[in-house]
């Protein structure tokens, strides 16, 4: 049999006159006085099909039985749609094909749900992702993540690099977030580990001479979810030798060019701006800052040195600093916004959420009484206050400070609604970020990004002094969309000497870096190149590029916000058998797995 010699999205005026066979869905089915039209769906489009009893009995009689969801195969004469009835909004919109035979292939249940709409109830869509999958946009978000992964596949050989697969089972090393552990049968108590990246293994790619790799790297993660992240989700994975930060930002530019000029139309200007860590945390509160409008943080400090009122004092006394951010136009915020802002603060470390009003030419605030005529002319000056202005404030130590008014930032342009032009594209590079990271809670040093990452030239001696390491900047940087993270990497250590050293800061032994990772140390004995790179996050890329807020918009089987594949109802139990033979016990007593939603 004969399926098709075209798709549901292909045929245009110009195949007026021809006969056709097509294969798809019933997407829709009208009934006009004995004439039945269809909408035909696959992947690529819609067709109209038309059923003419005067024309074709038998499939016109045939059609009275079709419903939404129903396969089917049609043969027909490609004709022009009656004037007036033309469907601009579809590419297939001035043509129909009246149907001479049609053979229904497979008949489906009612849909648990409208296939022409995104539900809000993403559990339902999730457990039929089957047929979520065939409505429009998802098959569009499939096309789009299939021609970024192209595009970027296509620059980077073009640029000579290899593309090449890592292990998936490996080794579990501590590099920052939890792994997921798979018992080894063959080595009964041993365990590989699914790979949060692929970093160890590019970086022995380039002490074995491949100078450029890359790799659309699966990546393991076992963390609690959220809109943009996922337990397995998809790395653009680079990695090159003989490389400088430049070259690879150039890169990156020069990729991220072709897959918006191939994928939205648009061109990005290059270079992208730059801006340092430090820059970021001060002016947005936020090492991936969304610069796409205004109402940046100001330090304040100075004009309170000698300030009243006790919360700013305290702070400025214990070494902290006090910042301002000026929310123009928005002294008309109710009572609640600033109750739910002040949650927000409290949530993000602070004590509380100071604000000043200005309304009817007054200062509205409890702590304006503090305040001297001279801190208040100093102020309005500073942010240039303005009647109907809002001011918040922050007053800790400069980390918390920054973030709490960066999320509080974040919030008020959301409450705001304040216009963005939705076509805007903010590239930034973040650059010199710390080293390290100090936990108060372990007293102990953590690495920003990873062990791996190459400490500036510059500041290379200050890890001799314990007390100067949170001032060490790294080799290291992101790359910022509009406010999301899509990418991050480093120059990388390849120096021995230098890797056992910063493990050490980190506190790990010198027996644990022989065991958890002397494959890397013995590799960089024996004439390790120079090298660095950094990986995309592909689901975050796609996402942005589709409009969508959530990457598992354009994941094809993602899980959902609990870690759950709805659709197999995964994860769930096994055999005893199968435990036993892997010489693991479990202590959760095993109940059968949930049935799968209706």
């Amino acid at each position: 049999m004969h399926y098709r010699d075209c798709s549901c999205g292909a045929l245009r005026p110009s195949d007026i006159g021809r006969e056709t066979t097509l294969s798809g869905w019933v997407a829709s089915r009208r009934d006009h006085g004995g004439v039945i039209f269809i909408d035909l769906r696959d992947r690529d489009g819609i067709t109209q099909i038309v059923f003419r009893p005067e024309l074709h009995a038998e499939a016109a009689a045939a059609a009275h039985s079709l419903r939404s969801e129903d396969v089917v195969t049609v043969t027909g004469k490609v004709v022009a749609r009656l004037e007036g009835t033309e469907n601009a909004k579809l590419a297939t919109g001035g043509i129909e094909v009246v149907v001479s035979t049609l053979t229904v292939l497979n008949r489906s249940e009612v849909p648990p749900f409208p296939m022409d709409e995104r539900i809000g109830h993403e559990d339902l869509r999730l457990t039929h992702r089957f047929l979520d999958l065939r409505r429009p946009d998802m098959a569009s978000n499939l096309r789009l993540r299939h021609r970024v992964t192209k595009t970027i596949r296509d620059v980077l050989d073009t640029e000579g690099f290899w593309e090449i697969e890592t292990p998936i089972l490996s080794k579990s090393t501590p590099e920052g977030a939890r792994d997921f552990l798979v018992p080894s049968r063959l080595h009964p108590g041993s365990f590989y580990a699914l790979p949060q990246a692929p970093q160890q293994y590019k970086q022995m790619l380039m002490v074995g001479g491949v100078d450029k790799y890359f790799q659309i790297a699966r990546c393991f993660r076992d963390e609690d979810l959220r809109a943009d992240r996922q337990p397995e989700f998809t790395q653009v994975d680079i990695e090159a030798s003989f490389v400088k930060p430049d070259d690879l930002f150039k890169l990156i530019e020069t990729m991220f060019q072709r897959v918006f000029r191939e994928t939205r139309g648009v061109e990005i200007p290059v270079p992208f701006k730059r801006m340092t860590h430090s820059d970021a945390m001060n002016r947005f509160g936020s090492d991936k800052p969304d610069t796409r409008f205004g109402m940046e943080l100001q330090d304040v400090g100075d004009i309170f040195k000698d300030s009243q009122f006790k919360v700013f004092r305290a702070a400025l006394d214990a070494g902290g600093v006090v910042k301002a951010m000026n929310a123009k136009g928005f002294a008309c915020i109710t009572t609640g916004q600033i109750e739910e802002l002040t949650e927000l603060a409290k949530g993000a470390g602070a004590k509380g959420l100071a604000f000043i009003k200005v309304e009817n030419g007054e200062w509205k605030s409890p702590i304006v009484k503090f305040f001297t005529e001279s801190e208040k002319a100093a102020l309005s000056e500073r942010l240039g206050m303005e009647e109907g202005d809002l001011i918040l404030f922050g007053a800790d130590n400069w980390e918390t400070s920054c973030v709490v008014l960066g999320r509080v930032r974040l919030h008020v342009a959301a409450l705001q609604k304040i216009a963005i032009d939705p076509d805007r594209l903010d590239f930034l590079w973040v650059v010199d970020f710390p080293l390290l990271h100090h936990s108060a809670e372990e007293q102990r040093w953590h690495a920003v990004h990873h062990p791996f990452t190459r400490p500036k030239a510059e500041d290379r001696e200050l890890l001799k002094d314990p007390s100067r390491l949170a001032g060490i900047r790294a080799e290291a940087y992101d790359i910022v969309l509009n406010g999301v993270e899509i990418g991050g990497g480093s120059i990388r250590i390849h120096e021995g000497d230098l890797q056992s050293e910063i493990f050490s800061v980190l506190g790990i032994t010198s027996e644990e870096q022989e065991q958890q990772f002397g494959h890397i140390l013995r590799a960089f004995r024996h004439g390790a190149p120079p090298h660095g790179g950094l990986a995309l996050g592909l689901d975050r890329l796609v996402a942005l590029i589709a409009r969508e807020e959530s990457i598992r918009e354009v994941i094809a089987f993602p899980k959902n916000n609990r870690g759950s594949e709805l659709m197999t109802a995964s994860p769930s139990t096994v055999d005893p058998k199968q435990i036993r033979d892997l010489y693991i016990a479990s202590t959760v007593k095993q109940k059968p797995a949930p049935a799968p939603a209706a």
